[in-house]
Order: structure tokens, then sequence, then C-alpha cells
């Protein structure tokens, strides 16, 4: 059963790989559970209180509200496949609430830091410092995924529209603009990748120097690094870039409708996130915007 449904959510309903596989896991996980507690996994026998028996335990091993609300989650979207399928009577999910979750600020990176980075660091004129120098504009300069970038093709560039196609979650596609600085990085990328790469293979836009599309783990190491040089965060992935762009954009007036769109969230509470400004972020920012401030005893922040 299990395995008929991960068919299902991956080829029917177009589930990211990385989805599949922590649904997997975390049903995998449950099936044990069952079989230790109950003596065996038989999804029509499963009852609400083996459920909330399961759940118990998690948080008792120590598990975060974010794992847990995910592998409720799995079970929900597992038991509906099920029972719209005529393999059980019952959904015992529907009985399940959800335990709540404290939002968390998203890391982000200061502008200042990323101007740092963009404008100060020494990536070299060579294929690889070329190349390391675009992937971290087009993350910070779109806000795209990890993912997104690494599946761009060399036809998802429109120069003359100043657009991006990019293929988010669920294959959704959506547009995203770039400006000048971007597109003449991009035209440099490819007139460096031209001349010291040559053919590639499969037209993904962004290689390595051997000519081999990008990969997950890679995209992290370089950006990790490339963030370590400018800031002190804990978590330096390509998500906070993603975080970054958010913020940025919705500090300097853009409306969280477009950010929304931008970004290819499929809710505004996804994007509500980064609608976060500290206090002392507040006060800076107006005593550098109003033309009084100063004079009516506003404070530098310094």
């Amino acid at each position: 059963m299990i395995d008929a449904f991960l068919r299902y959510i991956q080829y029917e309903k177009n589930y990211s790989n990385h989805t599949v596989i922590s649904y997997k896991n975390d049903l995998l996980q449950f099936e044990s559970y069952c079989v230790r507690e109950v003596g065996e996994f038989s999804p029509p026998s499963v009852s609400v209180d083996i459920v909330r028996n399961w759940m118990m335990s998690l948080v008792e091993a120590g598990e975060a509200v974010t794992s847990v609300r995910r592998k409720i989650c799995a079970l929900r979207s597992f038991f509906k496949y099920l029972k719209r399928e005529g393999l059980v009577s019952d959904n015992p999910m529907t009985l399940i609430t959800m335990p709540r979750a404290g939002k968390k600020l998203p890391v982000y990176v200061r502008e200042s830091q990323m101007d740092s980075l963009i404008d100060d660091v020494a990536f070299g004129d060579d294929f690889d410092g070329v190349r390391d120098r675009l992937m971290l504009l087009l993350l910070y300069s779109t806000g795209m995924r990890r993912s997104e970038l690494i599946g761009i093709r060399d036809g998802d560039v429109d120069f003359y529209g100043s657009v991006i196609r990019l293929t988010g979650k669920g294959n959704k596609q959506r547009l995203v603009p770039f400006g000048r600085e971007l597109a003449e990085e991009m035209k440099a990328y490819l007139a460096c990748r031209r001349r010291e790469v040559g053919e590639v293979d499969g037209s993904a836009f962004l290689v390595r120097s051997d000519g081999q599309p990008l990969y997950a783990g890679f995209v992290y190491r370089k950006v990790k690094h490339y963030l370590s040089l400018v800031s002190s965060l804990s978590k330096r992935s390509p998500h906070v870039l993603r975080h970054t762009f958010a913020t940025a954009m919705l500090a300097d007036g853009a409306d969280l409708t477009a950010v929304k769109e931008l970004l290819g969230h499929s809710s505004l509470s996804s994007t509500e996130v980064y609608t976060h400004v500290s206090p002392r972020e507040i006060l800076l920012n107006y005593n550098r915007a109003h033309p009084r401030a100063l004079k009516k005893g506003g404070q530098d922040g310094n």
C-alpha cells in the first residue's frame, strides 16, 4: 500500500522527489511503530489511538514540532488515498489535530552584507568564479529555490523579455523578471562557458567546469562558503538567500501579493512570514527617511 501511494504522489500528483522520500521515511517509521506496538501494520485496523500514541512517542523522543507536523501530513495524505481507493473504510486522521507550531522568523542576510559579497569578494575571472558569482546573484535577485536554479535550461532565459521561466513545486512554472545587472552577468557567463567549457549536456544553463549540470550538494556548499565570508549566521544555505530576497523586497515597499507570485507561493500566508521588521530597524529607517526625524530628537541607532 505504501509503495502504491508513493507512486501515486510522484507520478500523478507530481510531488517533488524530496517530498516523496520524506513521506516514504515517515510512513515506514509509522509502519515500524505499529509492528512494534501492536504486532502488525494493517492500515484498515489503524485506530486514532495508535496515531495519537505515535505522535506522543515522537514528541517524547525529542522530535521537533515541525517534523511531527510533516509526518502527520504524510499520514493524512496516505489515508486519504487509501479511503479514495476503497482500501480502508474509516480514516483515523479525520480526528487527529495537528500540533501547533510556533512561527520562526526567517533567517536572512543584511543588505549591506550582500552588497559586500557581490561587490567586494574576489570571485576570479575563470569559469568557476564567473559561475559562482552569477549563481549567488540569481538566488538573491529572484528568490528562486535551489531546485529551480539547478533546473534552468538555456531556453528558459529570455533576454528580450527580461524574464526567466522557472519550474517550481509540482512542476508549476512561473516567469520572474531580471534587471540589467543580472542580464549582463548572464551574458558574460554564457560567453565564458562557450569559451572555457564548450558544449554542455542536456542544455543546462548552469554547469560545472566539466560541463555537467549542478546538483543540490554542490550549490549548498558554494553558497555556504561565500556567505561565511560576509555573515556569521549559523544557517548559510541557498534558502537563506530566498529569505533575503523576500525580506529586502518587502522592506523596500514591494506589494505582498507581488512577492507571493515571484516566490511561487500557493498561498499568501506563506509569504506573510517575511513581513517581520524589528523595532530597531523601524527606528533606523525612520531616522534615515523622515526629513524631521533627527530634528525632533530621533537617534541614529548607534
